[in-house]
């Protein structure tokens, strides 16, 4: 017991610490310098490479790593524990909390833009889990501005040279979430936490996401949809449209996200009257959802409101080559 308390001490003691940091850092070829400028502030137990790009009024708090390649933004606050690695740049004002870990020695970048915050132990820029990615290619992954990335999501780089992960301005990730390779996602989205998305996912903007939700790759997500808690989608969920269950199915419109958004009551009325005529068709002799669908498409009243011409095309795009086809729906008849 005693010689275990010596050891203890020993490896508490100052002059112990000092020397395994000196050894960890030559190790990975950084060092810990001074701030370059008086607005920087660098703790002395971070490890920023000297050939860093450090903006004014950085903070990069203990602990933390900073690579060789990574250029950080004015204004960027790095919290205890955070890493940034490979060739990866992040905008002014970035913010990386306690266990992040941004980036990664790969060829290609991760390149973010500006006033977002990647939260607790989120993993953002690294390797695909696609077995088809080749070492030594290229991979890539953009993020815009204004992007609220929370607590242990993962998002991904690109599985190829030829394609990249996006993630436009103004989201809002929770916690939990994963963003898969090739994933495009638009502007204002809300995935509330676990929503996994897998490869070649297209999300488009205004959409939101329940809890636990799970998107099998290369779907399609068009603007203002709503996916309930627990579903499953395997089809593409056309614009304005909602869908639940365990094989999401249609069930009708997200008007309430339709009218948070500033749709007008004239608007959804039509999208209503659309929607019924396409998917509650009281037809004497049934029709197809092609047919259909061209019905809609000749009826000028309705084709005259944006809204509806836009939900139309969507439907139409879901059915062309390359593409999953519509989540099912239910065949409502009147009584």
């Amino acid at each position: 017991m005693i010689s275990l308390l010596k050891a203890r001490e020993r490896l508490l003691s100052p002059l112990f610490s000092s020397s395994i940091r000196r050894r960890l850092s030559s190790n990975l070829s950084y060092y810990c310098e001074e701030p370059r400028d008086p607005d920087v502030f660098i703790h002395p137990s971070a490890v920023v490479h000297p050939s860093a790009v450090i903006g004014k009024g950085v903070s990069v708090g203990p602990f933390c790593t900073v690579g060789s390649s990574v250029k950080l933004g004015n204004g960027c606050k790095l919290h205890p524990s955070s890493h940034i690695f490979g060739n990866t740049e992040l905008g002014d004002s970035c913010v990386l909390m306690t266990g992040a870990v941004v980036g990664d020695e790969l060829p290609g970048c991760t390149v973010i833009g500006g006033n977002n915050i990647i939260g607790h132990h989120a993993v953002v820029g690294v390797k695909c889990q696609d077995l088809k990615y080749k070492d030594g290619d290229e991979c890539f992954l953009c993020i815009g501005d204004n992007n609220e990335i929370r607590e242990f999501c993962s998002i991904h780089r690109s599985s190829k040279a030829s394609d990249k992960t996006v993630i436009g301005d103004n989201n809002l990730i929770m916690g939990s979430c994963h963003i898969a390779h090739d994933c495009k996602i638009g502007d204002r989205n809300i995935f509330a936490n676990n929503t996994l998305l897998a490869g070649h996912v297209i999300v488009e903007d205004y959409t939101h996401t329940a809890g636990a939700s799970v998107v099998h790759q290369f779907c399609h997500i068009g603007s203002f949809a709503f996916i309930g808690g627990g579903s499953v989608v395997s089809q593409d969920v056309p614009k304005y449209m909602m869908v639940t269950g365990e094989r999401a199915e249609l069930r009708g419109l997200n008007l309430e996200g339709l009218r948070r958004n500033g749709f007008t009551m004239s608007e959804m009325k039509s999208l209503r009257a659309a929607y019924r005529k396409i998917f509650m068709s009281t037809e004497t002799v049934p029709l197809s959802l092609e047919e259909r669908l061209t019905k809609m498409e000749h009826n000028q009243e309705m084709n005259s409101v944006p809204a509806v011409g836009a939900m139309l095309q969507s439907i139409r795009d879901s059915f062309t080559e390359g593409r999953r086809g519509i989540c099912k729906f239910r065949q409502w008849l009147d009584s």
